[in-house]
């Protein structure tokens, strides 16, 4: 995302301790965001929220008066399009559960880390701003979802530093005529980053794409070249293949580093001469289509000649441009979790549940093998699941549905897709650590690693510990209906 330099509006930092104040206060300033106004007494901050507008507040949750709960009930109803990030000293799921259904779009936990504050400032700004031109109707903003565009215009939602500087290498390699290379691992959005190219370019033809993945020769160049009639066997007409159909736009080959060497050479001749020929054709015609290219070979891999054409490679790396995966990219993370539960949401016809910090900061932990497109299914399947339980529960008197106030649980994902965790110093993946494994709050999960089933009886034994046996207050705790957890616990008895 972009930095927004002092807004329009001032920031509104609201904490009882003058010292966490000043530093706030300085942070932004040096970070740029000079327009700031503190507020040390919290008594006065509803006054000041009724009579000034503000860019965004920044509020301590423990405070003397008037808490931050409290100011949370009193932006919703004065500025509710105002966004709000809290700051606290306790580290507490429920706590970030109320405070994110109150309305505060982010959590973090003192003593603040100036980088956290900077990022968390940043993205709700800038968020705001999406919003605001979006409910202005100006392009380019947070607009529907469409094939082409989905963010700022180019399809990239994206808000890592990193995904940043691939965004400016795309736009600059936009404006030439030249092969573009896109490296990295499946799913992380080579295709995406290909439409961006193009969208970015202007150009009026069209984006046309092909997998190359398992296409032999023939059939390669039968799919790019097209053919005469009679030019093999069944050949019963002519057919225009897809350099033809792209024309004035730009032709996408991804997965190059599976094409046979035959099928290297017809496309390195295709770039190198800049014609081509149909199958069964003595008349060739003209290359008119910008080629994009993509792999999840790695470097090393594409420069050894035992598996890939040098001189194709170095044809197609004359734009070249690697797209980190989502593990390296954490601030990407948040971003594109809201967008897929607003798409799913709207495919299952269900209103897009809200998010925990806690719920992120544990996705953040997995290591992401399928990349931006296994989150993508993973967020699908989890809001599904949940969207079914919930009208099971239908019925109930005690009916739990699923507005803009709900919270996607995590124990439902967990359930459902079990994660691999990056390796960070903790426990072990693999499964068999020497030492216990600590869920937060003193939650051991024993010696070595459990089984996902046996790590869930051990978490809502300990839920129903804390709140003394009281079936609903536990389910609050672990973020779900009372009747998901009473089934649980039927299940449990009964194993």
């Amino acid at each position: 995302m972009a930095h927004v330099t002092n807004p329009a509006a001032p920031i509104l930092l609201v904490d009882d301790e003058e010292q966490a104040l000043r530093s706030y206060d300085l942070n932004l300033r040096y970070h740029g965001y000079t327009n700031t106004v503190r507020c040390q007494d919290s008594r006065e901050a509803p006054a000041m929220l009724e009579n000034q507008e503000f860019s965004l507040v920044v509020l301590d949750l423990c405070m003397p008066h008037v808490s931050g709960e409290e100011l949370l009930e009193v932006i919703r109803r004065v500025q509710p399009s105002l966004p709000s990030i809290v700051v606290t000293g306790h580290n507490e799921v429920e706590t970030a559960v109320r405070c994110m259904r109150a309305g505060a779009l982010n959590f973090l936990l003192k003593p603040v880390d100036r980088q956290r504050l900077l990022e968390a400032v940043d993205n709700a700004l800038n968020q705001a701003a999406v919003d605001a031109e979006s409910e202005a109707g100006i392009p380019g903003g947070n607009a529907p979802d469409t094939e082409d565009s989905e963010w700022d215009g180019d399809g990239l939602v994206i808000a890592d530093p990193a995904m940043q500087e691939v965004r400016k290498r795309l736009k600059a390699f936009a404006v030439t005529e030249a092969p573009a290379l896109i490296l990295g691992e499946t799913g992380v959005g080579k295709e995406l980053a290909a439409r961006a190219i193009h969208t970015m370019s202007g150009r009026s033809g069209r984006f046309v794409a092909l997998n190359a993945a398992g296409l032999d020769d023939v059939f390669f160049a039968d799919t790019l070249f097209g053919h005469e009639k009679g030019a093999y066997t069944n050949a019963q007409g002519s057919r225009t293949g897809l350099v033809d159909a792209a024309a004035g736009g730009s032709l996408f080959l991804d997965e190059i580093g599976d094409l046979s060497f035959a099928s290297q050479l017809k496309l390195l001749r295709l770039i190198q001469e800049k014609e081509y020929y149909p199958l069964g054709s003595d008349k060739s015609r003209p290359l008119r289509a910008r080629i994009i290219a993509a792999t999840n070979k790695t470097l090393p891999e594409l420069m050894d000649p035992a598996c890939f054409r040098r001189d194709l490679f170095f044809r197609l790396r004359t734009h070249l441009v690697q797209i980190p995966p989502l593990r390296e990219r954490p601030q990407d993370i948040p971003i594109l979790v809201r967008h897929f539960l607003k798409r799913a949401a709207a495919e299952l016809g269900m209103a897009q549940p809200r998010i925990t910090p806690d719920f992120l900061a544990l996705l953040a932990q997995h290591h992401f093998p399928g990349n931006v497109r296994e989150l993508e299914s993973m967020l699908y399947n989890a809001l599904a699941v949940q969207r079914a339980e919930t009208q099971e529960e239908a019925d109930s008197t005690v009916r739990r549905v699923l507005d803009d106030k709900a919270v996607l649980e995590w124990m439902h994902f967990q359930q459902e897709t079990p994660l691999s965790v990056a390796s960070t110093g903790g426990a072990t993946a693999n499964g068999n650590g020497a030492s216990g494994v600590n869920l937060g709050r003193d939650l051991s999960l024993g010696e070595g690693f459990p089984t996902l089933r046996e790590a869930q009886e051990r978490v809502i034994e300990e839920a129903m510990r804390r709140c003394d046996g009281n079936q609903s207050a536990a389910a609050r705790l672990l973020g779900i209906s009372r009747q998901a957890l009473n089934r649980r616990l039927n299940t449990t008895r009964k194993s």
